[in-house]
């Protein structure tokens, strides 16, 4: 017959936890004070014969991991690939406040994008590591919190922070005396010292100074009144100041670095944009006749990278990507299925470029609608971690502030990225047939043109390819029956 209570007799008391202690003449198996759920009774003793144990006097305790009362750090998880410090951009919380799991702690801001962080506890935040506007460290604490359900297992551990090297001691420069040039000391006056000497030395005697006042009065003229006042000469002066580079001036100086390792190839040409005016046109009075959408119109972005997706089809080289590209015998090419379009987007942070996903199987109006919610999140500075991976080829909308012919740079996670200059109205020659003698005439007319240029990695794409590329792509635009045929 088994008398020990349940939750003891269901465990196996290891040696190494017994603590032998001469208490009485018989073996006691006590329970210890409840540090977790297994001890849910009071304290019993056992006779040793019962238990089947040798005699001798031992003390045994019995417990888990228990809960404990007190402050934990909550430390800046990774939150991205290659990112070691983020920007606090705001506070969602203030020290004595409660907050529960899930809760919203602050914003942070890296080099590719703005992130929420969340709380893992239930509890008080004590204390705010950093102010907003300061650099937070991966995997150092953001903020404490006392908390009554962490394990001591569970609590985070700071990473150690990078021991700074001590710049080398300097050596006080030794002071060097000025040099200065021996002269006689001369007790006389200036006005005196400029008479004429004819002493022994060049003393000034008696005469000297009788035949300088019975003589004729030189005129002589103050220095000090050719002396310009340098407040009135020197130029004010502009004081020169050095700031940090933002994170997302560091992600584009560390992006463009890599890019200038890529031999690029360009080219250019031009797009007449008159019927794709009269498409945009009826578009946007279907969108504003529907009330379907949250916006009001499109632009021409929608359309220019829904035809580049389809052009894409045939060139699935140019939706590829480099692998292994450092060693020239391993280097390969990666065929990627989804057309990921990247758009440039000037936002009041600075360049960044977020992607469409799945551009292949969104119509226009889809893409209208993603390509507004990038904008919106842009010019809030909140384009998420996701928007910004994984792109594949890129274009570039630059023409919208001004520009003509560019010369965009590819980045080395894609192959090909197109920039588009401003839309210009132009005259162009076109051939039409005269109604009187039926004969075919050349005549000016005025066309909506932009100027597309291309730059491609010249170590897997050639001239060719991007020529032909970007010829079918005219063609959809010049075309918008053939679009029209070609959207599934």
């Amino acid at each position: 017959m088994n008398l020990l209570p349940r939750t003891v007799s269901r465990l196996r008391v290891p040696s190494r936890v017994l603590r032998r202690q001469q208490l009485f003449s018989v073996c006691t198996v006590r329970a210890a004070q409840p540090l977790s759920t297994l001890a849910t009774k009071r304290p019993q003793s056992y006779n040793a014969e019962i238990i089947n144990h040798r005699k001798s006097d031992c003390y045994a305790s019995f417990h888990t991991s228990a809960h404990h009362k007190g402050v934990v750090p909550f430390l800046l998880a990774d939150i991205g690939e290659g990112i070691t410090e983020c920007e606090v951009i705001q506070w969602f919380v203030k020290p004595g406040e409660e907050i529960a799991q899930f809760d919203k702690i602050c914003e942070v801001q890296s080099d590719k994008a703005s992130v929420e962080i969340s709380s893992r506890y239930d509890g008080v935040v004590k204390t705010l590591h950093y102010d907003v506007g300061q650099m937070a460290r991966v995997g150092q604490p953001l903020v404490d919190i006392e908390t009554n359900d962490i394990s001591v297992g569970e609590v985070d551990t700071p990473r150690p922070a990078e021991s700074p090297v001590a710049p080398p001691k300097s050596e006080p420069a030794t002071p060097t005396k000025p040099q200065v040039e021996e002269r006689i000391l001369s007790l006389a006056t200036p006005a005196v010292r400029r008479l004429a000497r004819t002493g022994k030395s060049g003393r000034v005697l008696k005469e000297d100074i009788l035949r300088y006042l019975n003589g004729p009065q030189p005129t002589t003229t103050s220095a000090e009144s050719f002396v310009p006042s340098v407040a009135e000469s020197a130029p004010a002066s502009v004081g020169n100041e050095i700031k940090s580079l933002t994170n997302i001036q560091k992600a584009m100086f560390k992006t463009m670095s890599k890019s200038l390792q890529i031999p690029h190839f360009g080219y250019s040409d031009e797009i007449v944009l008159n019927q794709v005016t009269s498409v945009r046109k009826a578009i946007n009075e279907y969108v504003v006749n529907s009330g379907l959408y949250s916006f009001k119109k499109i632009s021409y972005m929608p359309i220019f990278i829904k035809t580049l997706s389809i052009a894409l089809e045939n060139y699935p080289i140019l939706n590829a990507r480099l692998v292994d590209a450092e060693d020239v015998s391993q280097v390969k090419l990666e065929y990627r299925g989804s057309h990921n379009i990247g758009v440039a987007m000037d936002t009041p942070a600075g360049l960044i470029v977020p992607n469409i996903k799945d551009c292949q199987s969104k119509s226009i109006l889809e893409i209208a609608a993603e390509l507004n919610r990038l904008q919106e999140a842009g010019k809030k500075g909140a384009i998420a971690a996701n928007d910004l991976k994984g792109g594949t080829i890129s274009l570039s909308n630059i023409g919208v502030i001004g520009g003509t012919y560019l010369s965009p740079v590819v980045v080395t996670s894609e192959l090909c990225i197109g920039a588009l200059g401003k839309i210009q109205r132009l005259p162009r020659y076109e051939t039409i047939q005269d109604s009187q003698t039926g004969k075919a005439v050349e005549v000016v007319v005025p066309k909506e043109i932009v100027q597309i240029s291309w730059s491609a990695d010249h170590r897997v794409v050639d001239g060719a390819t991007i020529a032909r590329f970007c010829n079918d792509w005219k063609s959809l635009l010049e075309n918008p029956i053939a679009l029209i045929s070609k959207l599934k």
